[in-house]
């Protein structure tokens, strides 16, 4: 009867207070919140630097309005470079990520294949696209060609990454099947792999073009073509209300890769 009295009081007790104290996490909150202050002070950050900064910037945004869309034809070759930047990049990187999504599953790849070639794929997805576009910006020169390359290791760093995993989650059953019927590598990844990751395939595609469009506009501001190039200038030159119309025609194109996306998202649903 004492044992059981024990265990009812024990049970009254953890009913009362579920939620336990943890001085472990309340010292860990502590210190984030201590680094946190450290930080402040450390990088001088003040109100008062936001303040100003929030004052600088309405009288950036009185200069941009409005827009100049004056110079179109500028704008307008911009975009075009941008779009096709983008669709290309887009196309190639997706083409090679394929491949190498494939020979970096684990379920269908022994190690001495797969792990290096997911070396390679964490490798291109080390540095952001902007260090990326300076490195070619300095190889192959200014232009659209060093965009290309730059989008297309991005590409590869990201989407290859997921079709692997996508297909590691993959049915063996159907794998063993088509595999039962003496077929070879190509047609076991034809009949039995792709119907399993085709949708999930077209999703993570029409997402990296998306990416793609933003950050053709972005490596353009290294010289690797695109808007951003000439957004670039026209900040060098304080040519605000032409900053105002890029900007726009940048968003206008963020929108349409949107639009897009959800467009062939439906279709391949």
């Amino acid at each position: 009867m004492a044992g059981i009295n024990t265990t009812r009081s024990q049970a009254k007790i953890d009913r009362e207070n579920p939620f336990k104290h943890n001085w472990l996490v309340s010292a860990l909150w502590l210190l984030v919140v201590c680094y946190v202050v450290y930080s402040f002070n450390a990088m001088d950050l003040s109100w008062g630097r936001i303040n100003d900064g929030l004052g600088h910037a309405s009288d950036l945004l009185a200069r941009m309005v409005p827009p100049n869309f004056s110079r179109w034809s500028l704008l307008l070759g911009g975009l075009i470079e941008s779009l096709e930047i983008a669709v290309i990049s887009s196309i190639f990187g997706i083409f090679i990520s394929l491949f190498l999504g494939l020979f970096a599953a684990r379920n269908l790849m022994p190690n001495w294949i797969s792990t290096p070639i997911r070396a390679l794929i964490a490798f291109c997805r080390t540095f952001h696209p902007v260090i990326i576009a300076i490195l070619f910006v300095k190889s192959v020169g200014f232009g659209a060609l060093a965009g290309i390359l730059t989008l297309v290791v991005a590409s590869i760093g990201f989407i290859a990454k997921l079709f692997a995993e996508a297909i590691e989650e993959i049915s063996l059953k159907q794998v063993e099947a088509i595999r039962a019927t003496g077929a070879g590598f190509t047609s076991i990844i034809l009949f039995s792999v792709m119907p399993q990751v085709f949708a999930r395939f077209i999703g993570f595609s029409t997402y990296q073009l998306d990416s793609n469009l933003r950050n053709s506009t972005m490596v353009g501001i290294v010289g690797a073509g695109g808007l951003g190039g000439t957004l670039f200038s026209a900040f060098q030159r304080f040519d605000y209300d032409f900053v105002a119309a890029i900007l726009i025609v940048i968003i206008a194109l963020i929108m349409f890769g949107e639009f897009l996306s959800n467009i062939v998202r439906h279709i391949f649903r």
